[in-house]
């Protein structure tokens, strides 16, 4: 961790090349606030992965060092994803202290800031994998799987558009395509596949591993939307307000799965609400249909899909990935 760290300080100190200092510490205060906070999971993945693809052999201290660089750059892009994110739902908390665009001094300058962490991607790539055969191919998965995650977040958005709160419009299914666009991508399957392609791997030829790691995402959300509502806010950093904005949490879809037409009508008056009664009412339903329950139903029957799955890759060395992914996340508390 602490060499992940120290590429993490080489990359900010050499990628920021702005002449006037004040602004300079500036934006070494807002990379630092932003980037580096959180769990690192994703970031950590890309090395973890590269090694187990590498089957027992030690990687050289390059090798590390390139790796880390992909790891900080999918980070980085958590982080932009985080600070905007964080502005369109009206956050409070983000890994235990307050959102950026709360601080006095930021506001609105936030969404700036936004941009100039997605626009050090490519300039960490530009540094260190230029001369690399696989230099193009990064460059197109990470357009990709932005795209990817900005589609996933326009659909989350526009569910719960202010004034048109409609549950209706919300299903196991819609609540699937939001996770596998917004989440699974750029949370599971980038990781490998920056690992993949170090290892001079095609992508093509890996659509298996990718659809497991969709899954493996979607489940992640699952839990995360499970986590939003009975995690405790100290251990998950944030204080959860899916109830209050309308969001498509996977909670509420299985809530209205499970409803007779009473029950119903007590989450189309009371969900969406920022009331602490009307919230408490929903929560009070989510407990009459033991949604704990049905979350540990579908925990379990995903895990065991998932490791079905992955047992029945033909590389022993993709199943270590694949295993080590799942591990982490099954049964999380945060």
């Amino acid at each position: 961790m602490c060499v992940v760290r120290k590429h993490y300080f080489i990359n900010i100190c050499t990628l920021s090349l702005v002449p006037d200092f004040p602004i300079y510490f500036f934006l070494l205060q807002m990379m630092d606030y932003n980037v580096p906070g959180g769990k690192l999971n994703r970031g950590l993945s890309v090395i973890d992965s590269y090694q187990l693809l590498q089957e027992g052999r030690e990687l050289t201290e390059d090798e590390i060092f390139l790796a880390s660089a992909l790891g900080w750059c999918i980070e980085w892009l958590q982080a932009f994803f985080l600070v905007l994110d964080d502005i369109m739902d009206g956050s409070h908390t983000r890994r235990g202290q307050p959102c950026w665009f709360r601080l006095p001094k930021v506001g609105m300058i936030a969404v700036n800031d936004g941009v100039v962490l997605r626009n050090h991607i490519p300039r960490i790539l530009r540094k260190h994998f230029r001369e690399k055969p696989y230099y193009v191919d990064l460059l197109d998965l990470f357009n990709e799987v932005e795209f990817q995650t900005a589609s996933g977040q326009m659909i989350d958005l526009i569910t719960t558009i202010q004034g048109e709160k409609d549950l209706s419009k919300y299903s196991l299914s819609i609540h699937r395509r939001i996770v596998q666009y917004k989440t699974a991508y750029y949370s599971f399957y980038l990781s490998v596949a920056c690992a993949l392609l170090m290892s001079g791997e095609e992508l093509e030829n890996h659509i298996d591993v990718k659809n497991l790691l969709i899954e493996m995402g979607i489940y992640f959300q699952v839990q995360d939307d499970y986590l939003d509502c009975y995690g405790n806010p100290e251990t998950i950093g944030k204080i959860g307000t899916d109830i209050e904005d309308f969001k498509c949490s996977w909670l509420v879809v299985k809530a209205l799965e499970l409803s007779n037409e009473e029950q119903k009508k007590i989450l189309y008056e009371n969900y969406g609400k920022a009331d602490p009664e009307n919230v408490a009412k929903v929560k009070a339903l989510y407990k009459e249909l033991d949604i704990e329950g049905a979350f540990a139903d579908y925990e379990s029957k995903s895990y065991e899909k998932l490791t079905s799955g992955i047992e029945g890759h033909p590389s022993k060395a993709v199943q270590a990935v694949l295993k080590s992914f799942l591990g982490k996340i099954y049964k999380r508390k945060k």
